[in-house]
């Protein structure tokens, strides 16, 4: 992803795209699909690895210029813990998943979809078997009501 300067374009991406069953030609249609960092500033890699976390400072100074440009927001994916406790406050990650329903339709919590996840879907089956499809036909729906707008120019 930092090479390509294309979000979620690494093996997190895949299975972010795969747990919402989309392609890539959906998931990076600008016009439908808006892809909104929780701190929108690279705050560098952690020394056991892993991005650090989200400066304090970003996402406070971006999103209330960024967010009222995106008028139609029908639904938030909430991708790790760090986009969940911007939006909801402090909070466990797989509580939080777990009672997913409680913050719809304006939020959709998710466990971050790095390669550290595969044990914590193994030991929480009720994540695929509960979370995913009700993922798959929250953005379903959200796609299938949503105006197609004309792609900007490049």
């Amino acid at each position: 992803m930092h090479a390509t300067g294309i979000p979620w374009n690494d093996p997190s991406g895949d299975r972010l795209r795969g747990w919402l069953g989309m392609g890539r030609d959906m998931f990076y249609d600008a016009s439908r699909i808006a892809i909104v960092p929780a701190g929108l500033c690279y705050p560098g890699r952690l020394p056991n690895g892993g991005d650090a976390p989200p400066r304090p400072v970003c996402a406070p100074t971006w999103h209330p210029r960024l967010l009222p440009l995106m008028p139609c927001i029908a639904l938030t994916l909430l991708v790790g813990s760090y986009a969940q406790a911007l939006a909801l406050g402090p909070g466990a990650v797989g509580e939080r998943v777990r009672q997913f329903r409680t913050v719809m339709p304006r939020y959709f919590p998710l466990p971050h979809p790095s390669w550290r996840t595969t044990g914590w879907e193994r030991r929480n089956p009720w994540f695929g078997e509960e979370v995913l499809p009700a993922l798959r036909a929250a953005t379903a729906a959200v796609l299938a009501a949503a105006p197609v707008s004309p792609s900007p120019a490049r």
